[in-house]
């Protein structure tokens, strides 16, 4: 058996273009074809592989426009802070702020195990309030129609929201959706309590949550900045960050 195998192998010839009379067949010339065929096959499939996939190249450009808004899609998750009490802001250093945002978000309330229990888009409430609240981020006209002083207060009564932080309590929040903001500097955050703007500061107000600490672990399921691209990699992507219960 082993004397035929080496016999077809040294008859292996990929090139048998003269008469045998002028040539003589050896083990180590059919070894060379055999490898050469299977180098070339694999070279083959090598190159083949390479004109069909496409190589991505990055490329760092500084984007100097001004007039397009930004969008940035989020999803994270607070295990121990009730949606009732998170709250999302955004501003920027060109005085543009958004309070309170609840456009285009949706929270899930989650029990301690992880599990939905109700899943709801937030939305804006009272038009009379806060319309023109969103159409000056976050900042009232003297000249509109608006609750002045007692907006917070009146804003809790409507919305029944000490019931709410009584309801939720022990649950947690998953809270996803997307901003647009301007292309400067700024920032957005998530915080408990409900905000508000007092003489030019940023203010939480955390007393009718009648609570002295806070748990504010969380999960960054999703951030991405900008459209959707394929490949691309967002490094806040399931990033857990455990803290201790925040003292007020």
């Amino acid at each position: 058996m082993m004397e035929g195998l080496i016999g077809k192998i040294r008859n292996l010839d990929a090139y048998p273009k003269i008469n045998e009379d002028f040539y003589s067949r050896t083990l180590s010339g059919g070894f060379i074809t055999l490898a050469s065929a299977i180098f070339m096959i694999l070279l083959f499939i090598s190159e083949l592989r390479l004109y069909l996939h496409a190589v991505t190249e990055t490329k760092l450009v500084v984007d100097t426009s001004r007039s397009e808004r930004l969008r940035i899609n989020f999803d994270v998750t607070f295990p121990a802070l009730p949606c009732s009490i998170v709250s999302l802001d955004a501003m920027d250093i060109s005085g543009e702020q958004h309070l309170d945002v609840r456009h285009d978000i949706t929270k899930k309330r989650i029990d301690a195990l992880g599990n939905v229990i109700e899943t709801r888009a937030d939305t804006i409430g009272s038009p009379k309030i806060d319309r023109p609240l969103q159409n000056h981020g976050g900042r009232l006209e003297h000249n509109e129609t608006y609750c002045g002083s007692c907006f917070g207060a009146e804003a809790c009564k409507r919305e029944g929201f000490l019931q709410k932080i009584k309801d939720e309590e022990g649950e947690g929040c998953n809270i996803y959706g997307f901003l647009d903001v301007n292309k400067v500097a700024g920032n957005f955050h998530f915080a408990p309590g409900k905000s508000f703007e007092q003489s030019n500061v940023h203010v939480h107000d955390l007393l009718a949550f009648q609570k002295d600490s806070f748990n504010l672990t969380h999960k960054i399921n999703r951030i991405a900045f900008g459209d959707f691209f394929p490949g691309v990699v967002n490094p806040l992507d399931r990033y857990f960050f455990y803290t201790f219960p925040t003292a007020i």
